[in-house]
């Protein structure tokens, strides 16, 4: 932090509507001085702090010490998942129902080894692999087609774990990561995470995620076996069954026994990947869909649907455990619009038969606020600032970050009521200038959102 700068400091009372917003979770922390360091650590999160951690917090807000601050980070008897369910479940109560589950994750670049799960990996927020932690989240989405900022709000985060870190006892325990953590795939955290999103009753009625997970057919047997309706993006190489030829190949006889071995079996279906089906379609059947409307005009693209089965192993494969031909769906491709440039795009859907076109399209569409969240959490909630290097440290701080961003939303959402919470409406939340309540943060609250913060030194 530049030491030349003068922070102005936040009043040492605190905002009569984060106090409301805060009371009810006052009994997730056993000791009153972590209540207080609580509201002192929320509040420094809604300053304008280039970087906001325990030091520059504790320099811009009255009445709080760096090592209370990180007391409650590291010390203090308070849960980070009791956290996030008593947020979700008070938002729960007042969001719509038939919402839409969209996971991701997003990079937090660092510097340096010590800090937990910090390895050199693939990050979008980067666009390549760099030095950074791995976040994994689930948002909440209001099934609101056409709003061009609809209600959105997160669920949960969860860290993830590098092989190397999970294997590595002695960094383990320099950065506390609890000894029942074992290693996890992201694969497998998303899929904690919409267990977590169930058990918490959060009003979701289909999942969207990337092709980073939908390619997976890990993470689409695992919608499948809880029953859940998703739309998510695939790889051009994805291997994919058409119905007619794995119902022709079933009811094929079987093959002459040889006399000698294992009777040979019926070789499967033709497997087809994504883009070589969807070069045999004709330019007559492709649609054009617009889903909403943005900022700069109608979202639109062409889209076209195949019904397909998700499958693994060729008729060339020799390990028949390999040799896989999933439930029955639906194949949606999109490309530009004609004089426009770009790549087709690739998803996989197991909506019902009578799902229309512009069903598939919308829901596919539908994932972009979980970056949307990404970007104002970072930018006005400190969400990548945690400066520590410990695992409960890491998660306390998210969850306050999200504590924090939900205090914005409710804030900008309408006029509080005596427990901070109230119907939300669908309609825009966040927007692109600084809040109409001057008390929401102390002054000089930027506006959302800064996307970039080049020249700001990453954390250590």
């Amino acid at each position: 932090m530049n030491t030349d700068i003068a922070v102005p400091k936040a009043g040492a009372a605190a905002l009569p509507e984060l106090a409301a917003f805060l009371a009810p979770f006052g009994p997730l922390f056993r000791r009153s001085q972590s209540r207080a360091s609580l509201e002192r650590y929320v509040t420094g999160l809604l300053t304008d702090l280039p970087r906001k951690n325990c030091d520059t917090i504790a320099a811009a807000v009255a009445g709080i010490s760096t090592e209370r601050l990180q007391h409650l980070l590291t010390d203090a008897d308070w849960d980070p998942l009791a956290l996030d369910e008593q947020r979700v479940r008070q938002l729960v109560a007042h969001s719509p129902a038939g919402g839409i589950l969209a996971i991701d994750d997003t990079g937090l670049p660092k510097q340096g080894k010590a800090s937990v799960g910090v390895a050199r990996q693939y990050s979008g927020t980067l666009g390549k692999v760099g030095n950074c932690q791995i976040i994994v989240s689930a948002e909440y989405v209001v099934d609101a087609p056409t709003t061009s900022q609809p209600l959105h709000w997160p669920v949960s985060s969860q860290l993830y774990l590098p092989q190397a870190w999970a294997d590595d006892r002695q960094r383990r325990e320099r950065a506390h990561v609890p000894v029942e953590v074992p290693f996890a795939t992201k694969i497998i955290l998303a899929l904690e995470l919409i267990d977590r999103a169930l058990a918490w009753g959060v009003p979701f009625a289909a999942v969207a995620a990337d092709a980073g997970y939908g390619s997976n057919p890990s993470f689409l047997a695992g919608l499948e076996e809880r029953h859940l309706a998703y739309v998510v993006g695939i790889e051009k190489s994805f291997g994919l069954r058409l119905p007619g030829e794995v119902a022709e190949q079933a009811s094929a006889p079987p093959l002459p026994y040889a006399g000698r071995g294992r009777p040979r079996k019926v070789p499967p279906a033709p497997l087809h990947t994504a883009e070589t089906l969807t070069a045999t379609i004709a330019d007559d059947q492709w649609q054009t869909i617009c889903w909403r409307e943005g900022a700069a005009g109608s979202m639109s693209k062409q889209f076209v649907r195949l019904r397909v089965h998700r499958a693994t192993g060729s008729e060339k494969t020799t390990n028949p455990d390999r040799v896989t031909t999933g439930s029955e769906g639906w194949l949606l491709v999109e490309r530009p619009l004609p004089g426009e440039d770009g790549d087709p795009k690739y998803s996989l859907s197991n909506l019902p038969t009578d799902a229309t076109l512009t069903r598939l399209a919308t829901i596919c569409h539908a994932r972009w606020p979980i970056e949307q969240f990404y970007e104002d959490a970072k930018g006005e909630c400190g969400f990548d600032d945690y400066q520590g290097r410990r695992w409960d440290g890491l998660h306390r701080h998210l969850a306050l970050a999200m504590l924090t961003y939900t205090f914005l939303l409710l804030q900008r959402a309408a006029p509080s009521s005596s427990d901070g919470f109230f119907p939300l409406d669908p309609e825009p939340i966040f927007s692109r200038s600084a809040s109409a309540n001057p008390r929401v943060a102390p002054p000089g609250s930027r506006s959302l959102v800064h996307r970039h913060r080049p020249g700001t030194d990453l954390p250590s």
